[in-house]
This record gives C-alpha cells, structure tokens and sequence, in this order.
C-alpha cells in the first residue's frame, strides 16, 4: 500500500515534467528521452545488484513494457499538449480500472458484477463532467479547433488506458511466472525489464516521426547541428530528467514492488488518485487552476475507480 501510494506522487510529479517537455519538444521526443533517462539509470541497478534480462519472466515483462510503457506512454505524450496534465492523467489513470475488468474476464474469465458496471458508469460520469465544455481550454486554440483537438486528445487517453490495463495484467503474470519457477526479481529489476520493451516502441515511433528531420541533419554541417541541439535542451533537460527519474525510474519501481505483492485492483485504486495529487503540483508549476466543476468531476472519477478495483 505504501509503495503504491508512493508511486502516486511520484507519478503527478512525473507528469508535470512530461507535459512541459512535450510542449518543447513534442510529446513522442520527450517520451522516448525519459524512457532511455529511466533505462540507463534501471540498467545500472540490474546488472549491478540484479539478474539482469536473466529469467523465465523477462518474455512477459518485455511485453508488458511495450503495452504499457511503449503504447500506452507514446499515446499519453500524444494527449498532454492537448489536454494538458491534469485532465490527462484523470482520463488515462481513471479509465484503466474501466479496461482491466474486461481484459480479465475475456483472459481469466472472470466476470463483470452489478456493482462493476454501476462503478464504471461513475467513473464516465466524472470524466465527462470535468470534461465538461465550462472548462477553460489548455490549449491556445479557440471554437472548432480547440474541440477537434480535445476529441484528439480523449482518443489518445483512451487508447493509453488500453495500453495500460494490458500492462498491469501482464506485469502481474510476469510476477507469478517468476514466483512458479522460483526465481524472484526485484521491483527496479522488474522495471527494466519493462523499460525495454517501451524503449522498443518509443525508439520506433520517434524514428517514424521524426524521419525527415534526421535526413535533414544528416546533411546539414556538424557545427549547425550541435548548435541547434545546445539550444534545444537548454531548456528542456531538467524537465526530462524529472520525468524519467520520477515516472519511469522511481515510480514505476514503486509499482512493480506494489504489484509483486498486492492485487492489480488495490494498487490501479490507489494510483487513480493520481488527479487528485496532482491538482497542487500542476498549479505551483504550470499555474493551471481548476474550476469547481473540474474538482468535483474528478473526485467522482477517482471515486467510481476506487469503487471498481475494491468491487473486485
């Protein structure tokens, strides 16, 4: 419960410095740096104190890694600029409770009760109410424009808590495979095992994106491409580094350690408060002050995901 609670704060914390990076440098660039910042740091801790990539669970660990950390993490990067942080992470966070009960069922079968699907209507309740048009909108843009991006931005949240539930699912049948065959692993080794695999899909998703501006420097003079990235993260580098260090580094250790020993349920409750937390960090840095409507619909998502995981 603690290294759930833990993983909480450090998450708000994690986002805060993901939404300032992305607006500097796109979210899929600010993605892929944090992820190899929480790389090279688990990395050291693995081979140093840990197995390693050794065991019978690094194959689902891997995989768990490229749906949570690799798509789930590219398409909430997509959704910061667009929705900003806190409304962010209360859809993501919120709606991944909402697809692990299916997932389960359709993988364990374990079926929806009463009670679920009543705690589910509550978590959308919330989400639409602090979605609500009153709010003011976190990007610069105006009418139409501004609502094609916020309904970009809901798709990509919704994916992202796809992403995540299939995760958390995997990550915990990694742990019991682990467990079965007698070979335990630490939570900082656990997530690096994990960090690969979104290493993997943010390394070929930025390619993707960013294919024309590589072909661009690769002709261009040395001195003008050292030049442009000296002042590219000038500004940028404490933000990444707060986001990798606290989010992939710290926070998702926290996680894997909550995992190895409570019910996804109990520790996806926990974290769901992660828009609640994060409502203080994201207005002493990012000065974004929330409306009453905004509150009050994110207490009633956080609530219906508590409500569902402990329905379990």
């Amino acid at each position: 419960m603690f290294a759930a609670f833990l993983c909480t704060v450090l998450f708000s914390l994690s986002v805060v410095g993901g939404h300032r990076s992305a607006k500097l440098i796109g979210g899929t660039e600010a993605n892929f740096w944090r992820v190899m910042v929480a790389a090279v740091l688990l990395g050291i801790w693995a081979y140093g104190f840990g197995v390693g990539l050794e065991g019978d669970a690094f194959p689902l660990f891997l995989l768990s890694g490229m749906a949570g950390i690799g798509f789930g993490d590219v398409l909430f990067f997509q959704a910061l600029p667009r929705l900003g942080p806190r409304h962010t992470t209360l859809l993501t966070q919120c709606l991944v409770p909402v697809f692990c009960a299916p997932l389960e069922w359709v993988w364990l079968g374990t079926t929806l009760t009463a009670s679920q699907i009543v705690c589910g209507l509550i978590i959308l309740g919330g989400v639409a109410t602090a979605l609500s048009p009153s709010e003011p909108s976190t990007t610069n843009l105006r009418g139409k424009e501004a609502r094609g991006q916020m309904a970009l931005g809901v798709l990509f949240t919704v994916l992202a808590g796809i992403g995540g539930a299939f995760g958390a699912v995997l990550s915990r049948k990694a742990y019991a495979v682990a467990h079965a065959a007698h070979q335990p692993i630490d939570p900082l080794n656990a997530g690096f095992q994990r960090i690969l695999g979104g290493a993997i899909i943010g390394g070929i998703c930025l390619l993707a994106v960013k294919r024309r501006v590589f072909k661009l420097q690769a002709g261009a003079p040395a001195r003008v491409v050292v030049e442009t990235a000296k002042r590219k993260w000038r500004g940028v580098w404490p933000w990444v580094l707060l986001n990798g260090l606290a989010g992939q580094t710290l926070g998702v250790s926290c996680m894997q350690w909550a995992l190895e020993s409570t019910p996804t349920g109990i520790v996806l409750a926990i974290i769901a408060t992660t828009p609640i937390v994060l409502i203080p960090f994201a207005y002493l840095i990012e000065g974004e002050r929330p409306s009453a409507r905004a509150l009050t619909g994110g207490v009633i998502a956080v609530a219906g995901a508590i409500g569902l995981a402990l329905s379990r």
